[in-house]
């Protein structure tokens, strides 16, 4: 059986008690850092065979699994953190698991897209999950500009280096909408501005960024029901942590 194993984006506590149990029971534990996840399982006091599924080995390596299954093997597919095959490997290795007709299920828990979606304010019912844009400016802008007509909430993940740029550039292809910019996400320093692009922007360039980002941007048309006119543009709203909070690069 592969299981598919999302692990905290930041928080430890947010780990599953069935995320722990696959964990601790599998042969083989598929791993986009070995690294990363080998704190992890030291944290939680679980030690099993690591093995490296990255997106540099991503098609060779699950070949190596796809015969670990065929021996009766039970392999638990974990990304740095969050759902693998969401912006993480993943995807190749469920697809050949499907075609091989051998047995996986997922072992569910968090992902950032979703929770920066619920706290954007911005219209749930329907959404667009984007992933990260290109690097270079004008493929950024031809990725965005797929979506400039769609009424549905856009979501994109972001590097701290190209945030800014990003937002820049979603202002010329959308215009000023309405958005949410989401960072450090469970952990300590958890924020969650909101208000106007250019309102996010300003605030962005006022500070050194840090972290992975998670951009809301609300659709084309806003959809009927959906949030009132904020009468502060740049609103924001900054949660702070309880001492109970753990971060996985502090642990």
């Amino acid at each position: 059986m592969l299981y598919v194993v999302a692990t905290p984006i930041g928080n430890l506590g947010d780990i599953s008690q069935r995320a722990l149990e696959v964990l601790r029971n599998a042969d083989v534990v598929a791993s986009e850092d070995t690294r990363y996840t080998g704190r992890l399982l030291k944290h939680f006091g679980i030690s099993r065979p690591q093995i490296s599924f990255h997106e540099h080995n991503e098609r060779q390596a699950a070949e190596k699994i796809i015969a670990l299954l065929r021996e009766g093997r039970t392999v638990a597919l974990v990304s740095d953190a969050g759902t693998p095959g969401i912006s993480d490997p993943g995807f190749v290795l469920v697809r050949r698991c499907i075609d091989e007709g051998l047995p996986l299920t997922m072992i569910p828990g968090p992902a950032a897209f979703v929770m920066a979606l619920v706290l954007s304010g911005l219209p749930t019912h329907a959404f667009i999950f984007r992933g990260f844009p290109p690097r270079k400016p004008t493929m950024r802008r031809r990725f965005l500009a797929v979506d400039a007509q769609s009424p549905h909430t856009l979501i994109f993940y972001e590097s701290p280096h190209r945030v800014a740029a990003l937002i820049a550039d979603a202002i010329a292809v959308y215009g000023d909408r309405r958005a949410a910019l989401a960072n450090d996400l469970t952990k300590m320093f958890e924020r969650v501005d909101r208000g106007r692009l250019s309102a996010l922007l300003a605030q962005v360039q006022s500070r050194t960024p840090k972290g992975e980002y998670v951009l809301v941007i609300e659709g084309a048309a806003r959809a009927e029901g959906g949030p009132p006119e904020e009468e502060d543009e740049a609103s924001q709203v900054t949660s702070s942590a309880s001492a109970a909070r753990s971060d996985l690069r502090d642990a």
